[in-house]
């Protein structure tokens, strides 16, 4: 199915889900970090891709079934991907850096190393390709990532900012939560007609936390 047709730039809770599952409504097939949870998606070729960056890495092969793309670790490498799929829009989303803070917190650095008793071999590969590759690794200090939100919600803001200096404005979208994201913004960026309904706005912290044990036991052998 490739190459991609949207590459979503936005780093993980920042309304990544959401957009996920509106290109799926608008006919995209979506590559999100909830797909790593449920099938060996060859975490460590992405991780092989993150040491090496110099080298030349099969992103076809890495996005071949799917014609969009969102969240971890796609954001990661959204200056290989533009390069790579020169016609693909990006769509930056992006929200309050103190929002985004606590929602990482309660959410992925609260439970991105939960696997079940007995995990599959592809789900402590992804949990290893999140500790190292998440934002650069932040989470393999827990400790500065709770002592220090600061230089995290920089962090956080300086990837946003890298994306609209980087990739072209004939090809980004920025969606921001505090100004509100509707389909007439995607539709018309995209070029799709305006489904019914209103924008889905899905997996919020609390949401996340009552999924949680079925998430993990997806993972299971």
């Amino acid at each position: 199915m490739a190459p991609l047709k949207v590459i979503g730039a936005g780093v993980s809770r920042s309304a990544t889900d959401s957009l996920r599952v509106a290109l799926n409504k608008l006919g995209y097939n979506t590559l999100h970090m909830r797909s790593f949870l449920a099938e060996d998606r060859h975490p460590e070729l992405f991780i092989e891709a993150f040491k090496h960056p110099e080298k030349d890495h099969d992103w076809d092969y890495l996005y071949g079934d799917v014609d969009a793309a969102v969240d971890f670790p796609t954001f990661r490498f959204t200056d290989k991907l533009i390069e790579k799929y020169p016609d693909a829009k990006v769509i930056l989303t992006r929200r309050d850096p103190d929002s985004w803070y606590k929602s990482v917190y309660n959410t992925i650095y609260k439970y991105y190393d939960v696997l079940p008793e007995d995990p599959a071999d592809y789900a402590v590969r992804t949990r290893d390709m999140i500790k190292l590759m998440f934002m650069d690794g932040v989470l393999q200090d827990r400790q500065t990532f709770k002592d220090e939100p600061e230089k995290m919600k920089a962090l956080y803001e300086a990837h946003n900012e890298w994306v609209i200096k980087t990739v072209p404005a004939d090809r980004l979208l920025v969606l921001d939560l505090r100004e509100g994201i509707t389909w007439d913004k995607i539709c018309a960026f995209l070029g799709k007609p305006v489904p019914n309904g209103p924008f889905p706005f899905v997996n919020s912290t609390q949401s996340i936390v009552e999924e949680l044990p079925e998430l993990i036991g997806i993972m299971s052998k």
